[in-house]
């Protein structure tokens, strides 16, 4: 018999949205950085397609590029007017792929998936995102939707770390955040420029300075997962409580239903039980060395 975690839930019953992929068309392609090695894709559901729900912050979709494969991608933001954004590197075959097509391409999406942000969780608090790299697309969503309600919460405080200054993503609305008295930005690199005239060095030195209640924050954060280990150690040294720490995985999911097992960690299914997840129920996988 198999383990009992591969088995299908009592309420596996799914929508077809998520099992069988809906043909939707990309409107617009940005790239996002210079090499064109992170871009982000605005689609729009094909006429007859009945999208899904809108996807919560923090959930993600699976994109099928027919005859080539699917990938689990994070969506990055949602229109006006119902466009799905989202952003991706291209570090595989399907993702390469998907580098060389325009606007007009028609791809496969199902889902949404996955858990969201605690945003409602979150009102009234103090709330600081961690992003390292790519991990700023999955909270991008968050942002919009502090900024949209911008008396809902408290200090909003963003620590953004990139390799490089050319590797930034979404440098327009960076630009746009850092030029608002009511948002708290701040950026590091690994490497700087003779240009840069910002901080050089890990994201964690960017907690470290404060500038919230840790008696009344709620974390975020997404990246990297050993960036993911040493931001929430530096927020518990701030003095939030492990549990007002939410860290989404960035693992490899193929199905995104939890049957596969592929995204397994522990008992843990990544796109059935996340990807956002407690800090506290991913804090003992995050001890395994090379997990």
């Amino acid at each position: 018999m198999a383990p009992e975690t591969l088995q299908p839930r009592a309420d596996s019953a799914l929508p077809e949205q998520a099992m069988a992929p809906q043909p939707w068309r990309i409107h617009s392609v940005r790239p996002d950085v210079a090499s064109n090695e992170v871009f982000s894709w605005t689609l729009y559901p094909e006429p007859g397609v009945e999208p899904g729900p809108p996807p919560a912050p923090g959930q993600f979709n699976m994109l099928y590029l027919f005859g080539v494969g699917e990938v689990p991608i994070s969506v990055s933001a949602i229109t006006a007017d119902g466009g799905i954004v989202h952003t991706t590197r291209a570090v595989g075959s399907v993702t390469r792929t998907m580098q060389d097509l325009g606007p007009g391409a028609v791809v496969g999406l199902r889902g949404p998936f996955g858990t969201a942000w605690p945003v409602e969780q979150a009102r009234g608090r103090d709330l600081v995102l961690v992003a390292g790299g790519i991990g700023l697309a999955p909270l991008r969503p968050v942002i919009h939707a502090a900024l949209e309600r911008r008396d809902d919460f408290g200090h909003v405080v963003i620590c953004y770390g990139a390799r490089s200054p050319g590797d930034m993503i979404f440098r327009d609305e960076l630009e746009a955040w850092g030029a608002r008295d009511d948002l708290d930005l701040r950026i590091t690199v690994d490497r700087g420029t003779a240009a840069w005239r910002g901080d050089v060095g890990v994201v964690t030195q960017l907690i470290d300075r404060g500038g919230f209640d840790r008696r009344n924050t709620l974390a975020m954060t997404c990246g990297p997962e050993v960036m993911m280990r040493f931001a929430a150690a530096s927020l518990e040294r701030r003095g939030l409580k492990p549990e007002d720490i939410f860290v989404s995985m960035e693992r490899n999911m193929r199905c995104a239903v939890g049957f596969c097992g592929h995204c397994q960690i522990g008992s843990q299914f990544v796109c059935r039980d996340g990807p956002v997840f407690p800090y506290p129920v991913m804090e003992p996988a995050f001890r395994i060395r090379e997990l």
